[in-house]
């Protein structure tokens, strides 16, 4: 017997798992949980990828399995008489395929040892799965290094391709290549929208991940790495040395700003918060009239100040008197009245508003920064449910016109460029959606004919092309 699977049957029989019989592979979820579960796992954004790379061996016997990191197996695809006859020994969404849900198969045991592995006939512990060959690579999370699960070819013994464990290996690879290039973009993202207030001033400053990770850091931060270490509170962190940190939130917790107050500490190490006490959410697409809370509270915004806001809001590197200016009154701008009208907001704001320039806190809570960030991870469905009546649809300020337009002509060609009945439904369903006649024509071409939307979609795109077109 092979050392890793002669290590893997040791492991199984230490544990306790029976070599016969029916209890094999425990259901950890039905289908719709497992569904819910798949969609929601990183491995789910590079599904092309996978289907790409192992769709000529899935249309010959085999079956394309996807699972979490306990072995869950959240995906299993291809030929159908072959799935069925896996799903005789429970090799189904839903079902454990550990070592010590399964014993010794190519799930379980690349997953126990970390590393890539197949399991001939024989060599699986129970003998329910001795008539199947395996093959599977373990899928690393670039961010943290953790296993997020493993790929996996499954067929009979009388049907195996002799390259199909190098096809495992090598689609393992290039899905850690995309996800980690999927990291690089949002990085990047991220220095173009906030990297001015890490590099600038002399204070040290770095831009981290959740996890710790510097994405971007200051001069004045010799180290190439903080000594900074997450904790296990979400945006929380740990200064090794002596001092404190400020932590300011960005993305919704995907990033963090720490700088360091170099003030003497009593002992080594000190635990900051990286949430503030207070709260600011501020809501500037809503149907009614614009708001902002602090924990709660309402703050009563005029509607210069819910302008001054937007502008803020889309320019995160802030505005000077005069930008701000020409955004809110064009050519008949007066600094006096700009100061007067920002003195007055900062007042109900407090430290969530800086000046030298104008700029709000990169935590403050926006529904406008919320829709960007969608968009930005193409979650343009979402986008769509939160984008309501658009930004500030009674401003006639030009800047707040600008940015209306540019938030709406993104959101839409994100909408029709993803050809997805239920984004387009979405669109469709918001003010700014409502009479687009290209979009209702979409949706309709993909609406079933038996889809209770379809009548709609019929009535609403004969009414637009009618006042289109004319009688």
């Amino acid at each position: 017997m092979r050392q890793p699977i002669a290590d893997s049957w040791t492991r199984c029989q230490d544990a306790g798992v029976a070599f016969a019989g029916s209890e094999l592979a425990p259901s950890l979820a039905d289908d719709d949980e497992a569904e819910a579960q798949w969609l929601a796992h990183p491995l789910a954004t590079v599904k092309p990828l996978i289907d790409e790379c192992l769709a000529p061996l899935a249309s010959d016997s085999h079956l394309v399995v996807v699972s979490d990191h306990r072995g869950m197996l959240l995906w299993v695809d291809g030929d159908r008489d072959v799935r069925r006859e896996a799903e005789r020994m429970n090799f189904a969404r839903g079902t454990l395929w550990s070592e010590t849900g399964a014993g010794t198969n190519a799930v379980g045991t690349a997953l126990a040892a970390d590393h890539a592995v197949q399991v001939f006939a024989a060599e699986h512990f129970h003998e329910v799965v001795q008539n199947w060959t395996c093959s599977a690579a373990p899928v690393h999370d670039p961010e943290t290094g953790a296993l997020l699960g493993v790929i996996d070819l499954t067929s009979r013994m009388s049907t195996i391709q002799p390259h199909a464990l190098a096809v495992v290996v090598a689609t393992a690879r290039a899905v850690e290549g995309q996800l980690a290039t999927a990291m690089q973009t949002r990085d990047a993202r991220l220095v173009d929208r906030y990297g001015n207030q890490v590099a600038a001033g002399s204070i040290p400053t770095a831009m981290v991940s959740a996890t710790g990770r510097v994405i971007a850091r200051n001069a004045a931060w010799l180290t190439a790495r903080p000594p900074v270490r997450p904790t296990a509170e979400p945006g929380h962190f740990v200064l090794d040395g002596p001092g404190s940190i400020e932590v300011e939130r960005l993305r919704h917790g995907a990033a963090f700003l720490l700088r360091v107050a170099m003030r003497p500490a009593r002992s080594g190490t000190a635990v900051v918060p990286g949430a503030r006490p207070s709260t600011l959410r501020v809501s500037l697409l809503d149907a009614g009239r614009p708001h902002a809370e602090i924990d709660g509270r309402p703050v009563p915004l005029r509607p210069r100040q819910a302008e001054i806001l937007a502008l803020l809001v889309s320019h995160p590197d802030g505005m000077t008197t005069e930008q701000l200016g020409a955004d809110l009154y064009g050519d008949e701008a007066k600094p006096s009245s700009v100061r007067v009208e920002v003195s007055r907001l900062r007042k109900l704001l407090g430290p969530w508003m800086a000046t030298d320039p104008y700029r709000l806190r990169a935590d403050v809570e926006c529904d406008v920064r919320t829709v960007h960030d969608l968009l930005e991870s193409g979650e343009v469905r979402e986008a769509a449910d939160r984008f309501g009546s658009g930004l500030l649809p009674r401003s006639e300020a030009p800047g707040v016109v600008r940015e209306r337009e540019l938030l709406g002509n993104w959101l839409r060609q994100a909408v029709l460029a993803s050809d997805d009945a239920d984004t387009l439904w979405a669109w469709v369903g918001v003010e700014a959606g409502s009479d687009d006649l290209m979009a209702w024509r979409q949706l309709l071409a993909r609406l079933a004919p038996r889809d209770p939307r379809r009548p709609q979609a019929v009535a609403r795109t004969g009414t637009l092309r009618a006042l289109l077109l004319g009688p």
